[in-house]
């Protein structure tokens, strides 16, 4: 049980540790790039390095995968506060989804179809 617990503790810790990373650097080079996507990629390049293992991160990561859905009630009721908002600029929100989807599917099919003809030379 202690044994379990504490790669609960250090796995959330490492990863609440790179988030708070993250934060501090966005702040010291004052980006618009949000703290914790900065705080993720320290995290992945920790791992890719070799110097975090996955093993110790696994379990703190699998905790905060399984409760994911109650991480977006907040988001949820924020939206509703600014449903008006939401509504009166539907069309440019979805044509901006629409459009860059199919931009990124078009992209993708245009690389993979030449990839998979001969290579890129």
């Amino acid at each position: 049980m202690a044994k379990t617990l504490l790669k609960y503790v250090v796995s959330l810790g490492l990863i609440v540790l790179c988030l708070i990373a993250g934060i501090n650097l966005q702040h010291l080079l004052d980006t618009s790039i949000p703290g914790s996507i900065i705080g993720m990629l320290i995290l992945f390049a920790l791992m890719v390095s070799g110097l975090v293992s996955s093993e110790w991160v696994k379990s703190g990561a699998t905790l905060l995968i399984r409760y994911m859905v109650l991480l977006f009630v907040p988001i949820s009721v924020g939206l509703m506060d600014h449903f008006d908002l939401l509504f009166a600029n539907a069309l440019p929100i979805l044509a901006s989804a629409i459009g860059g989807t199919l931009l990124v599917l078009v992209a993708l099919g245009l690389v993979l179809d030449r990839i998979l003809k001969g290579g890129v030379k």
